[in-house]
Parts: structure tokens; C-alpha cells; sequence
């Protein structure tokens, strides 16, 4: 499934609950002996790799608060989440057959919950 978005700025994305968006890295699109490789067998591969460009907060964490009375109205909901080890900037490896393809500005991104991410790739000096 694909879909395409009109916005002007990724920052506005907000990634829900464990999901991750990935910008693919360009495919292989020949061989170590050189054959070229129709788009088919780069999309039937299992297994790819990309850039995350946005994580959300992680798992929602069940309250820890104790009700003495049920039927009172609560003022406040505090949700504290577990946070994701996926961080933006990170190189990961991921199961392709999980993602879901967006079009922004374009370009193509995937959406893929956390627990597709077979492996990450973390390079501290890459943005200095």
C-alpha cells in the first residue's frame, strides 16, 4: 500500500506509539559480477536498510497509580512511555514485509513498527 501526503515540513510528522519512519537507502541495483537486477527482485527482498528520520515516544506503560475510587472523575492522565532504542540518525535493518510506503515531497519513506527492526547501525560522528 502507498500512500501520498501534501505537506511542507517532516517536522510535523508525529510518530505514534513504537512506530519508526525510514528513509530507504537507494537499492542495489546490480550484482558483485555485474548484472543488472529488474526492480521486482529488489522489492521481493525480505530484508532492507534505511535511515531513521523519526521515532515515536515507545511503548505505552500501564498506570501505576492506585484507584481508591473508581467512580472519580481524574484530573490528570500522565502516560509514561518505555522509550525505543531506535534513535533518529540511526542505520537500520528492518523486515520489508512490515513497512508501509508513503510519497512525501517526492520521496519515498516507510513506516515500520519497532519490532521489525532486526538491527541497528549507530554512528556517533556521522552528523558532527
Amino acid at each position: 500500500m502507498q500512500l501520498s501526503i501534501d505537506q511542507k515540513d517532516i517536522e510535523k510528522f508525529l510518530m505514534v506509539g513504537d512506530r519508526v519512519l525510514i528513509k530507504p537507502k537507494n537499492p542495489q541495483n546490480q550484482t558483485r559480477s555485474g548484472l543488472y537486477l529488474p526492480p521486482t527482485v529488489q522489492e521481493s527482498d525480505k530484508i532492507q536498510s534505511g535511515y531513521i528520520i523519526k521515532t515515536g515516544p515507545g511503548y505505552p506503560l500501564p498506570s501505576q497509580v492506585e484507584e481508591s475510587e473508581v467512580w472519580k472523575k481524574k484530573t490528570e492522565e500522565n502516560v509514561q512511555y518505555l522509550p525505543l532504542q531506535a534513535h533518529e540518525g540511526d542505520l537500520a535493518i528492518y523486515l520489508q514485509s512490515a513497512g508501509y510506503e508513503i510519497k512525501f515531497n517526492d520521496e519515498s519513506y516507510i513506516i515500520i513498527p519497532h519490532s521489525a527492526i532486526l538491527m541497528l547501525i549507530r554512528d556517533e560522528g556521522l552528523f558532527e
